[in-house]
């Protein structure tokens, strides 16, 4: 029994009286063509039953329909609302993502950026480990990829960058705490790198700029996890227990240390002021709702996606940057 001929480009042109070559442009997404003409040739496709095999057309362009989203830490939530807006801008335009998750190993990241590249994926948004070298982001600029660096910078360079104030907004924190009358406060979390870099600098800003000396036994490095914000706030609490305030690295930390001082007998907003930072979504339901600094996650991402949109569309744009601008959010935990 002989099979039956494959369906190809030259029956869909064809079908819809039009040259092979408008075909191929319609089905690559193409918006050289009239809207009218572009819904003959799917119209035609459909009724003659063509199924057009993507891989292979990217494969000829050299390129694909794909972004690659590299994030350090899936497990905290701020990044599943990052990644909420960052798709959702990508696949209005047509685009798909492909995440991975580091885990903070950079053996693991170069292993996915080398897997994103031999995939051709039209552009990156990268979240660094720990320890990733400022060289990086021009590596991946050679591969000629488009790519976007957020939340963590890597130095001085000519990538595009989306992240937030972390200076101001953790000095908005502390800024409020002191006018509610707490003269000594601490800093929970965060293992080291720019970002605890930045939020420490707003912590020193606001103690400096009300007359107050810098304490560095008031600082409780940990994980920026909830067992870290945990172990931290249970390490001040026997260390110093006079302090009745505090500033989180991220709201995961202060959801650890909301459970640290339940099982001390202690209540945020009642016996202790403590303050996160990010404004995840769990942050309002929270047993004391969480009072945070505001950068809004989900905004970023589709800031993170328009930044890549626009570096595809136009390769030759000048460095862009975006830094969000942190809101102070008050409910019962301070």
């Amino acid at each position: 029994m002989t099979a039956p001929r494959a369906i190809t480009i030259l029956d869909v042109a064809r079908e819809a009286e039009v040259s092979k070559s408008t075909v191929s442009l319609v089905l690559q997404g193409s918006d050289r063509i009239r809207k009218e003409t572009a819904q003959r040739v799917r119209d035609a496709a459909l009724r003659i039953g063509y199924v057009y095999n993507r891989h292979a057309g990217e494969l000829r362009r050299k390129s694909s329909n794909v972004i690659g989203l590299v994030i350090n830490d899936l497990r905290n939530p701020f990044f599943a609302e990052l990644l909420t807006g960052l798709e959702h801008r990508l696949v209005e335009a047509g685009y798909v993502v492909l995440m991975a998750h580091t885990n903070e190993s950079l053996a693991r990241q170069q292993q996915v950026l080398t897997t994103m590249r031999e995939q051709n994926v039209a552009g990156i948004a990268f979240c660094p480990a720990r320890g990733t070298p400022a060289s990086l982001p021009k590596t991946v600029l050679s591969w000629n990829i488009p790519l976007v660096v957020m939340i963590r910078t890597l130095g001085r360079g000519s990538y595009d960058f989306v992240g937030s104030d972390n200076e101001s907004g953790v000095r908005l924190a502390v800024e409020h705490l002191l006018r509610a009358g707490h003269g000594r406060i601490a800093f929970l979390g965060g293992h080291g790198g720019p970002v605890l870099e930045q939020r420490l600098q707003g912590y020193k800003a606001a103690l400096s700029g009300a007359g107050l000396t810098f304490d560095s036994g008031l600082v409780f490095a940990a994980g920026p996890t909830r067992q870290g914000g945990h172990d931290a706030m249970l390490k001040l609490l026997q260390a110093t227990p006079a302090i009745t305030a505090a500033v989180s690295y991220n709201d995961l930390v202060a959801f650890g240390a909301l459970s640290a001082l339940g099982e001390r007998g202690l209540k945020a907003g009642a016996d202790f002021a403590l303050m996160g930072f990010d404004n995840v979504l769990d942050a309002e339901h929270s047993n004391p709702p969480l009072s945070t600094i505001d950068v809004g996650p989900e905004d970023l991402g589709e800031r993170v996606a328009a930044m890549l949109l626009a570096r595809l569309q136009a390769p030759d744009l000048p460095r862009q940057r975006y830094l969000a601008v942190p809101q102070l959010v008050l409910r019962q935990s301070a």
